[in-house]
This record gives structure tokens, sequence and C-alpha cells, in this order.
């Protein structure tokens, strides 16, 4: 498979061109083809030829392209206009060359300056393809440094000279990021898959893909995959509806665990895996999703219930970790291990209601329903949690916490904080806050934020690098972003996964869901998991502890069917 194809991630369909087409080409030829379907197949084949030659030619045509640094040009006093906003950011000094392009460029010579008087030349035609090499040696030569980007556009038979802008090389990110790549469908479990993309390169690997047609016993869901200690050592995700369970995954061998129990609410998600022990806390969900008839946010996705469960994955056991009134979720331990936070809502509404009307109830409600982030210890000899504690009392303020994750030195907990909810990859009021547990304080990172949705983040091993999902490029699908966490505990403005073609984050028809970064490659091969997939029944997870009741109503639970 091409690097290309590899970036892709479907290796079977056949991808544009990464060079030299513009959107308005890629438009012309979706319409080409439309109007060809209601003609033979013969006729589409032929059309379809002639799109990819004359397509070839034109890439051709663009990578030939070269011009030198003008020697006459007019100054603006603006900086380009160029996709994606690279401009004024911290950068990894192992980061994939930032290609970008910009709309109505005729020509384009970009020249990037070090302290040192080192000098890089790139050229193209509205976009530019830098040589990684070349790249990835200003980067290394340069940390700690300011790089001057300046950029040169032809417009008609004119060069402009834009003001300049500049890229601050900073430490390294870890070298890989696992995410789901999925399309708004909702309800059809198929075309999604779990990737990982090499943050130094664009190749991009299939860890696993589901079905890519509809096939009424074969549709399954693939979701929140997750790492112990930022090793594919030890990683799991899981599959729902059909082939359904918990992949555990221990370097290059898998296997299929069962977790449902008539003493647990639902199967396992949101999984946090215990940095020294080979512990699982999950939460366990029912979950609902409603869709809005006019409002600024497309669709709910609401609980009705959700409880916190641990699982040993050396006994195989699973035991209720808290199971009360409160809705409890999104667990995330400690780098220590020695804590264990978490979010959950009161929601008093629905205390004695039978499971008919609870989610009437909460789904009228959706928007007064409010989550803190809370957190218990935990002493790993006697294996035994404290009393529950309010860390933020969002609540109180009319706000809602969720997702939360602690840096690596265990100072900072990272989380995202909206109007209501719990689902804020749907909320255009999630925005990405820290409590600085050294000094008591919550802050939001500002400069990282956007007007739109940022969720679902992830720290880098060494606390100075997040990933994050943000729909701020064009409201409707989310984007790996990643920002700098500086010492004094400021993040600085973010910046968009590299791609080779920088028009790959427009034609993408997927969202990228819940980026998670690691030290190493994952191990396990499609196929092993495919195998265990689609082969197994899985191992049944032992209950341990006393029978449990609803909270809610007191009545004695039934295995979620």
């Amino acid at each position: 498979m091409s690097e290309k194809q590899e970036q892709s991630g479907l290796g079977q369909v056949p991808t544009l061109p990464q060079n030299g087409i513009k959107t308005t080409n890629t438009l012309r030829t979706q319409k080409t083809l439309q109007k060809a379907n209601s003609g033979s197949m013969k006729n589409i084949h032929y059309i379809y030829l002639i799109i990819l030659l004359a397509s070839g030619i034109m890439v051709g045509c663009g990578k030939q392209t070269k011009y030198d640094v003008p020697a006459s040009f007019e100054t603006r006093e603006t900086q380009a206009d160029i996709y994606p906003d690279y401009k004024d950011i911290v950068i990894p000094e192992n980061i994939a060359p930032l290609n970008f392009m910009m709309e109505g460029a005729m020509g384009m010579v970009v020249t990037m300056e070090t302290e040192g008087g080192k000098a890089m030349t790139i050229s193209g035609a509205d976009r530019i393809d830098m040589d990684t090499t070349e790249w990835r040696s200003l980067l290394k030569e340069n940390i700690g440094k300011d790089i001057k980007v300046t950029v040169y556009t032809m417009e008609g038979e004119q060069w402009f000279r834009h003001a300049p802008h500049t890229l601050t090389v900073a430490e390294a990110i870890d070298p890989y990021l696992s995410y789901r790549l999925i399309e708004p469908g909702y309800e059809l479990y198929r075309q999604l898959g779990i990737y990982q993309r090499c943050l130094e390169n664009f190749t991009q690997k299939v860890i696993y893909e589901n079905n890519r047609t509809y096939e009424e016993k074969n549709n399954h869901c693939i979701n929140c995959h997750n790492f112990q200690n930022y090793s594919t050592d030890r990683m799991l995700f899981h599959v729902r509806s059909n082939h359904g369970g918990t992949i555990m995954i221990n370097g290059s061998e898998a296997k299929k665990i069962q977790i449902k129990n008539p003493n647990i609410l639902a199967a396992g998600v949101y999984p946090s895996w215990h940095p020294k022990k080979n512990l699982v806390c999950f939460s366990t969900n029912q979950t609902g999703q409603t869709f809005h008839m006019y409002h600024k946010e497309k669709i709910e996705v609401v609980d009705t219930n959700s409880d916190l469960i641990l699982y040993d994955a050396d006994k195989n056991e699973v035991r209720n970790l808290l199971s009360t009134e409160y809705f409890e979720t999104f667990p995330c331990w400690t780098p220590e291990g020695d804590r264990l936070y978490f979010c959950a809502a009161n929601i008093p509404p629905v205390v004695g209601l039978p499971d008919s009307m609870r989610a009437e109830v909460i789904t009228k409600n959706y928007d007064k329903i409010h989550y803190n982030l809370m957190c218990m210890d935990y002493d790993e000899k006697t294996d035994s949690f404290g009393t529950p504690k309010v860390v933020v009392d969002a609540a109180a303020a009319g706000r809602s916490i969720t997702f939360p994750r602690v840096s690596p030195d265990g100072r900072y907990v990272l989380y995202a904080e909206g109007d209501y909810g719990q689902f804020h990859i749907w909320h255009k009021s999630s925005d990405l806050w820290v409590k600085d547990l050294q000094n008591d304080t919550c802050y939001a990172l500002t400069d990282a934020n956007s007007d739109d949705v940022d969720s679902y983040h992830t720290w880098s091993s060494n606390g100075r690098w997040i990933v994050f999902s943000t729909r701020r490029m064009d409201g409707n699908y989310t984007r790996p972003f990643i920002a700098y966490f500086d010492k004094q505990g400021k993040a600085h403005k973010a910046f968009c996964l590299p791609q080779r073609d920088p028009e790959h984050n427009i034609l993408l028809m997927k969202s990228y869901n819940v980026p998670e970064l690691s030290k190493n490659a994952v191990q396990v091969s499609e196929q092993t998991l495919r195998e265990v997939i689609y082969h197994t029944d899985g191992d049944t997870a032992t209950y341990v502890g006393e029978p449990r009741t609803d909270a809610m109503t007191g009545a004695t639970r039934k295995t979620e069917k």
C-alpha cells in the first residue's frame, strides 16, 4: 500500500492526487461523475479514466512547478492567509512537515530562515510540499529557537511578499497518534476504524476496520481505544453490537472478554488503565441520543444511568466500584495510581423512576444536567478506595465538566467544560480547562481554545503537548489539533495535524475521534484482531462482590439486552 493510500486509511478506495488539484477541480470531477450515472457503466468507466489521466497530467505539472525567490515584489503588511493556519505557533522538533496552501495563489515561494542564518526555500503552485529530510534537519538544529517564515505569492503577473510569521521549535512529542475515523451516521455500524498515524511523517496504519458494507449479521461499532502508560504493550478497545466484547491486547496478542453481568449496569466503556497494575476502571453507561429540530447543536447524547466498575485483567474479575444515585462516568487514574478522578452528576428528578420514565425526563431536562469533577484515593496495598469528594463544583456555577486527564507530573487535571451534559464533543460551548492541583486554581486554556467544540484531549508523555479534537475548521467534522503546554502551565496556539496534501482536511468526510498518543507503534496485526473479533466469543469475567440493586429504584438489575 502506498503512503498516500495509508494516509487515507482506505486502501481499497482510489485516492485523489496529492498535488495540483484544487477544490474546484474536485467538485468538477464529482459533478462529471454524477452526470455519467445516467449513462452506461462503460461510459462511467471511460469518463473516470479520462479524469484520472487528466488529473495525472495536472499533478505532474504541479510537481514540476518551481520558482526562485522573486527579485521584485510588492510588500503586504499582513501575513499570508494560509490553510491550515500554521502562523506563529510552537511545534515539536519531530513533527511532520507543515505543508499548507493559499487560495487564489498562482505561484508560491516560501523561505524559512533560522537565527543562525540557515535558509530553506520551497516553491509550488497554490500549495507547498516540503522535503521531509530537509525539514527534519532544520527542526533538529533549531530546538528552542525561532524560524522566520516568509511567504511570497504570485497573483496574476505580480508577486507579493507577505509579513513573516514564526515557528518556535520545542521538545519532541510522542511519535504515534491513534484515533477513530467515523462518519456522522449515528446508527449504521460500518465504515469506521481505528488508525495510527506516525507524527514524524505522513504514514497512517490501520489498527482495525469494521465491515465496509452493511451486513446485518456483521455490523458492529468499535470505540474507546486506550493504552497503559503511553505504551502499546497493553491496549484495549470495545466492540459493540455483533461480535461484541472488550478486546484486550498484550503486545502482538489479543483476546476478547465479556464484562456484562446481571450485577452490572452494562458493558464497560471510557476505560482508564492503572499505571502500575493490570487493572482497568470503566464507566458503565445506559446511553441514548436525540436530535434537535431547531438548535445550534445537532445532537444530544445523554446517559440515563451510569456507574464505575473495576476490572482485574490478571484474574478476569470485575466488580462495581461506584453505583449510587449519582451518574458517575469518565474515570482517570493519576500517574502514580494512588487516586482516581471521575465526573459525577446529581439528577434528582429521576430518583425512584422506572427506566421507561427516566429516559423521557432526562431527555426533556438535558440542558439542566451538570457534572462535577470528583476524585477518591486508592490504596494499592489493600486494594481499597476512599470516600468520593468534589474537586471542582461546576454544577454550582451552572457548568459541566467531562473527560478528566491528569498530566504526567500529576500537577494538572485537564478537562472539557461546557454549559451542560457530558458528551461535549457535540457542544459548541465546550472548552479545555485545567485544574492546577498545586495552586488550587482552575483556568481555561484560552490560546488553545476556539469558538467551536474542543474536547477529547490527551497529554503527551512528557507533559509538554496536548492533542484534542475540535470542530473549529468547518463546524461539522472534528480534526486533531496540537497545542504546546509550557512549564508555566500556559497552553499556546493550537495547530492542525499536518497532512501531505493540506486539502486533505477539506476532502475527508470523516471525524477524528478520541486521539491517543503512544511512544511506540501498535504491535498487534489487523488480521489477528479480525480473527479474535469475528471468530471468538470471549471469556466471561467473573463478578465479585455483593448482588447489586438499582440505586434509582431499589430493583434488582437485569443484564442489558
